[in-house]
């Protein structure tokens, strides 16, 4: 199934996507949700993040250009991230490139969302953990990033995880390709098979370091051929089991702050 989050009115709803209608949908799409019968034309809709993560957790790192690249033995503390949830906009809506600078990179990412509480789990009982999966782009200013390695500030501007359009829960995260256009032109088209860390090692290690929760967005890292772009560029990021998650960049409002 595709859940979707969309605005009516003033109102922001839940719902179920089925050819190009939603159908509203009520409670708690994770465990226990009923039709509403309302009925929506997506086109008629402004289509939101598909949820508020409670947290969002971040790889770096994560690809090579083709699978017999990959390393024999996996890193021994791979490079998580925290990127806050402010940070969150959906489909259509403008990535902001902070004051001061001129160009930010764009990081088209498979985004695994957990639905259960995970905790101390082998990799054999990843997949029964996932709700679904949508598109991330993982928005970086790569000259915030701390000479010392640290990538908080550089991941964590306002605007920097588009996430959208809908959750897809009938797929198979393993099997996809993850993929970038930017203004048409093809930047990034890649298999999860060029993980160097697997999607089910990295969600099994998490939850031996912390107990993920509901709704946690894990981005399973970006295929090579990221680059960086400036405003007015629009960047399609695309899976095609769930769908084109599209954004334009704008420059910062003249007053933003800058550092």
């Amino acid at each position: 199934m595709k859940f979707v989050r969309f605005a009516e009115q003033s109102a922001v709803c839940q719902g179920v996507i089925k050819d190009n209608t939603v159908e509203e949908i009520t409670g708690d799409m994770f465990t226990d949700w009923t039709y509403t019968g309302r009925r929506f034309l997506v086109d008629d809709i402004k289509l939101l993040a598909p949820l508020e993560p409670k947290q969002i957790i971040g790889i770096g790192a994560n690809f090579v250009k083709h699978p017999q690249e990959r390393p024999e033995t996996l890193p021994q503390i791979p490079v998580f991230f925290f990127k806050p949830v402010s940070s969150v906009i959906g489909p259509d809506e403008e990535i902001v490139i902070p004051a001061g600078i001129e160009e930010v990179k764009f990081e088209s990412e498979l985004a695994v969302v957990i639905g259960k509480e995970t905790k101390n789990i082998s990799k054999d009982d990843v997949l029964d953990h996932v709700f679904g999966c949508t598109v991330g782009n993982d928005v970086t200013a790569p000259q915030y990033l701390h000479e010392d390695g640290h990538w908080m500030v550089g991941k964590s501007f306002d605007t920097f995880t588009p996430l959208g359009p809908c959750i897809e829960t009938d797929m198979n995260p393993l099997a996809v390709s993850v993929e970038a256009k930017l203004d048409g032109d093809e930047k990034q088209n890649s298999s999860v098979d060029c993980m160097i860390v697997p999607i089910q090692e990295m969600i099994a290690y998490l939850s031996h370091v912390m107990t993920l929760q509901k709704g946690d967005v894990i981005l399973t890292g970006s295929p090579l051929g990221a680059e960086m772009t400036r405003a007015g560029s629009t960047i399609e990021c695309e899976i095609k089991d769930i769908g084109v998650l599209k954004n334009r960049f704008v420059k910062a409002k003249q007053g933003a702050a800058s550092m």
